[in-house]
Order: C-alpha cells, then sequence, then structure tokens
C-alpha cells in the first residue's frame, strides 16, 4: 500500500498508542511503520518531513498498533533489540536487553583494559539470557575468550541464534564464545576455570518477589525466572552469583554485577564478607544504583 499522509497515519497509531498508555507512542508508531514498511526510521521522518507515499504493508501494519496498544513489547513485535554495537533476535521467553545494562557492560570493559595480563583475557557471562552481555565482550574485546551459562531452555535457544548471528558477522568469535546450557549458581558449572577467569559480568534475576514490575510489558511478557530473585527482598540468586564468582575469579580478578536500586549495601556487605575487596556500587546513566563492583582477594 502506499499512503501519501504518512504524517497522518503515524499520528493515528499515536494517538491509540498514547490511550493504551505506551509511553513512547510516537516513537513506537514510526517504528513499527518502518518495520511494515522494510525500511529504516529515518525514512518515514523523511515521508512525514516531505509528505512522500511510503510502501508498506497496511494490515501488517495495523496487527502491530493493535498488539501494541496491548502493551506486547515492541522488541517483541519487531523481533529484535538494540545492544550496544549490536542488535539480537528476542522474542516470548526471553529477557528484554535494557540500556541501563550496557553501563555494566562497560563497567566491566574498563576495568578490564586497566587490568590486562598476558594471554586471552577469560571472561564469563552468568545468567546470559539473550546473550548481549557475552556476545558485546567477545566483539568488542578481540582476543578475549568468553563463557556464557544460561539456564532457561527457552532462553538458552534465543541465545543460540544470537551466537549464529552474531558469528556471522564476525567469524574470528566462532572459536572464542562458548555457550553452556546450566544452573549459573552451581559449583560444578565451569568447574574447570575455577580460580582463572578474570572477569565475571551478570545481570542475573534480582527484583523482589515483593515488588511485581507495573509496566505490562514487564510483567506479562518478561520471563520470571529472569526477572525475580528468588526471595521477598530479590537477594537470594545475586547473592549465589557472588558465590559462584568467588570460585571462578582468579585472584585480583573483578565481578561486575547488576542489581536493583535497592540491594546496593546489602550487596556490597556480602560481597566484601565472601573474600571481595575493593567493593563499589555504580550508578546507570539516569544516576540510579545499578551495579555491584569488586575485586576477588581471596
Amino acid at each position: 500500500m502506499e499512503n501519501p499522509n504518512i504524517g497522518g497515519l503515524v499520528d493515528d497509531a499515536a494517538r491509540t498508542l498514547a490511550a493504551a498508555g505506551v509511553d513512547t507512542p510516537r516513537f513506537d508508531a514510526k517504528l513499527l511503520l518502518a518495520h511494515a514498511a522494510g525500511v529504516e526510521p529515518r525514512d518515514v521522518d523523511r515521508a512525514v518531513l516531505m509528505g512522500e507515499p511510503l510502501a508498506f504493508d497496511a494490515a501488517r501494519f495495523h496487527a502491530m498498533v493493535v498488539r501494541r496498544a496491548g502493551r506486547e513489547p515492541l522488541q517483541y513485535i519487531v523481533g529484535h533489540a538494540p545492544f550496544r554495537y549490536l542488535d539480537v533476535e528476542v522474542g516470548p521467553g526471553v529477557f528484554i536487553p535494557r540500556p541501563e545494562t550496557e553501563t555494566v557492560v562497560q563497567a566491566g570493559l574498563d576495568w578490564l583494559a586497566a587490568h590486562r595480563r598476558g594471554g586471552r583475557p577469560r571472561v564469563v557471562d552468568l545468567c546470559a539470557g539473550s546473550g548481549v552481555i557475552g556476545l558485546s565482550v567477545v566483539t568488542e574485546v578481540p582476543d578475549a575468550e568468553v563463557w556464557a551459562v544460561e539456564l532457561s531452555e527457552a532462553a538458552h535457544t534465543w541465545t543460540e541464534r544470537n551466537r549464529r548471528l552474531v558469528t556471522a558477522g564476525h567469524p574470528d568469535v566462532a572459536d572464542r564464545y562458548h555457550l553452556l546450557l546450566g544452573d549459573a549458581t552451581s559449583p560444578g558449572i565451569l568447574a574447570e576455570l575455577d580460580g582463572t577467569v578474570d572477569l565475571v559480568i551478570s545481570n542475573p534475576p534480582y527484583v523482589p518477589e515483593t515488588d511485581v514490575p507495573q509496566q505490562p510489558e514487564v510483567r506479562d511478557h518478561d520471563p520470571e525466572s529472569a526477572l525475580y530473585g528468588g526471595s521477598p527482598d530479590g537477594l537470594r540468586i545475586p547473592e549465589r552469583i557472588i558465590g559462584r564468582a568467588a570460585c571462578l575469579l582468579r585472584p585480583g580478578g573483578a565481578l561486575v554485577m547488576e542489581h536493583d536500586i535497592s540491594q546496593g549495601a546489602a550487596l556490597r556487605s556480602y560481597s566484601a564478607a565472601h573474600g571481595f575487596g575493593d567493593v563499589a556500587t555504580g550508578d546507570d546513566l539516569t544516576g540510579r544504583p545499578r551495579y555491584l563492583f569488586g575485586v576477588y582477594r581471596a
């Protein structure tokens, strides 16, 4: 279909999404139209600005707007999500990557750049989800060797898809990224690496069970196994990740772990009592306390 009034079409869709409570209705409307037209969002902007027609699948666009108005995540509808320098595939069964996690990865990469030793840096991504943490590391640090662990079979399927996707564009990654299906907190997982890892980066489930998210996109679509931290305060799984990281890391290796904004003090105290020094809480881009940093002192 060609519709010469693209601006009006975007306006109508944005009003529908706004009425449904979507936070960024116009942005979402433009992205959905771009997806239906098989073009970039900037092409929609140009069509709106210049009053140009745009060929698109009207039925597909309408169906996507209906889904988004039902508060299905935008990323599930278009099937992908950006993260740092990657664009990964996502859908039902996997946690959608968030911008705050990009900050967590950057903190780990900054530390690694400043504290490199000889040989390939060894990095472990615990609770890999879509794979964005480990895949970012292995593509941004050309000689790093990365192991990623994911417990959920559904999420692991997405991680594997993204491993293949990234490997297709970065052939050198193939022998440096290792994906495992298993419990990231189990003492047996990657036991052969114990005491040798330079950096552990993790975005584990950490939402307190008493703090059910209000956004339907999160509450109704993100897998519960990727959200909730296994206890009323959400600390059970993060504490177990700290314990596993203490075994994996070499003396002087570092842990960077995302957490809830309410958990900074508790996790600093717990990690300090379990072999970590230089313990600190890092902020995300909005200034909220978002991740734990610690150096393993054995």
